[in-house]
């Protein structure tokens, strides 16, 4: 297949092309290391390459699923797979080779991809950008002088310029979302248990985080999560309903939906003028389109909010270092872990039992409060960041000054913890362009278990606005 044949097609057209013989997976997987290789240099996406093990998958026989042959990336966080390295992006909490698959790395198999390499992920997953001293920074390949997006940054940057067409990613606080709007793709943060966890979810404990992809297509994303999400055995978690496949809903009308839609910040600066254009812009599509759409926003105390989040996060993360250090032996030593993951894991230890689970009173008392805003409403709309996709200076890090970052990350990611505290479904769409021709993406969340309505919407405005087209600098 010639080289820029192959980024032209999503996930779902690849296995088309597959299906009906006009191309082989063995073709596939020649055609995404063409790219990885081509691409890497600058964009650092994919810090573990798999190419042998790719190419014996690719000429095996392979499940029939929706994505036969696809080429696809695992996030180097989370997920195991059986015989690769598991970095954590940390230079301390090292995995030599995963005994076996994750769960969910076994429904993609089934789904029929092909494991091609690992993509590059932040420290522990815990800032929204893709950079560590371990994996080195990840470039956005519309302008590589900027971020990512965190922490599937590897995994955007890889399928934004088209060395996969969609790929594995994890959501804890926005790591789906965020990375997805600021490299121009589609991404969906799930349901709570929509997708399995696993029995190594020790540092899901607190239940914010959640798997899925970042693809190029409403449809992939859709394909995908009707080929993982279904009940996992032996898990303790109700596993949340649906009416039909989703792949069904993005071709279906969303009828008349109201949407509630702000720009409301947790701090209550306002965001860049240019992304409140594009929402405004994008309200007045959703009225052309016969929706009922109203400016309102949560209207939660964010301060006590996140002082909840704040108290529950690092108490969880540090009881999960613990465990780290118990599989090591020893206590991270100065240089093995960075700032970031300091400071969580020392403020964690000072928290005391009765801080730790007033921190997860609250918020379940807030959770509440969010949700029954979705009574009045079927979608609440906002942007995924308040800025444009920044320069990888703005967020260093690797820096000493942690409060500097902290505010910085407060003005670049406002919009997308709060719906993981709620386990509501969430779902970035790159609605919109920069003057510098940056993605500009718009935010939709709907009820609990309500991923039917949000991929409706998702396939009418594909449609209305769409952004296949559009091409990044580094493509091709």
């Amino acid at each position: 297949m010639a080289f820029s044949e192959y980024a032209e097609h999503d996930g779902l057209g690849l296995a088309q092309l597959v299906k009906t013989g006009k191309v082989s997976p063995g073709e596939l997987v020649e055609a995404a290391i063409e790219r990885i290789e081509a691409h890497n240099p600058t964009l650092n996406a994919v810090v573990w390459k798999a190419y042998d093990d790719a190419r014996k998958a690719a000429a095996g026989d392979l499940p029939d699923g929706p994505f036969k042959g696809v080429p696809f990336l695992i996030k180097d966080l989370g997920a195991q797979v059986k015989g690769w390295p598991r970095s954590s992006g940390s230079m301390f909490a090292q995995v030599a080779a995963d005994a076996d698959d994750s769960e969910l790395v076994r429904r993609y198999r089934a789904s029929g991809v092909v494991l091609v390499g690992k993509s590059n992920t932040p420290e522990f997953g815990i800032p929204g950008v893709t950079t560590s001293r371990r994996l080195g920074p990840c470039s956005n390949p519309w302008d590589p002088s900027r971020i990512s997006g965190g922490s599937s940054g590897g995994a955007a940057s890889a399928t934004a310029s088209g060395m996969v067409p969609l790929a594995h990613a994890s959501d804890g606080l926005g790591s789906i979302r965020i990375p997805a709007a600021c490299c121009g793709l589609v991404g969906m943060k799930t349901t709570r248990d929509r997708n399995p966890n696993g029995g190594e979810d020790y540092d899901r404990a607190i239940g914010f985080s959640v798997d899925h992809v970042v693809s190029r297509t409403v449809r992939d994303s859709a394909a995908m999560l009707d080929a993982t999400g279904y009940p996992e055995p032996a898990s303790p978690y109700a596993h949340p309903a649906k009416e039909r496949p989703y792949l069904e809903e993005v071709g279906r009308s969303p009828g008349t939906l109201r949407i509630f839609w702000s720009a409301e910040t947790p701090n209550g600066k306002p965001i860049a003028d240019e992304v409140r254009a594009k929402l405004e812009e994008t309200v007045a599509t959703l009225k052309a389109l016969g929706h009922e759409v109203v400016e309102q926003g949560l209207g939660v105390d964010y301060r006590t909010l996140y002082r909840a989040q704040a108290l529950v996060s690092a108490s969880n993360f540090s009881a999960g270092m613990k465990r780290w250090v118990d599989k090591i032996g020893h206590e991270p030593g100065e240089g093995e872990i960075e700032g970031l993951a300091r400071r969580g894991y020392e403020a964690g230890k000072r928290i005391t039992g009765d801080q730790a689970m007033w921190g997860w009173q609250q918020l379940r008392l807030m959770n509440r409060e969010i949700l029954a805003n979705f009574e009045a409403f079927d979608v609440y709309l906002t942007p995924v960041l308040g800025t444009v996709p920044p320069k990888h200076a703005f967020l260093d890090t690797l820096t000493d000054d942690l409060r500097s970052f902290d505010k910085a990350q407060s003005a670049t990611f406002p919009f997308t913890p709060p719906f993981n505290f709620t386990g509501q479904p969430s779902l970035s769409l790159p609605l919109h362009q920069s003057a510098e021709g940056l993605p500009i993406a718009m935010m939709f969340t709907a009820r609990y278990a309500d991923e039917g309505t949000l991929f409706r919407l998702a396939g009418q405005l594909e449609k209305e606005m769409p952004w296949k087209d559009r091409r990044p600098a580094i493509w091709g």
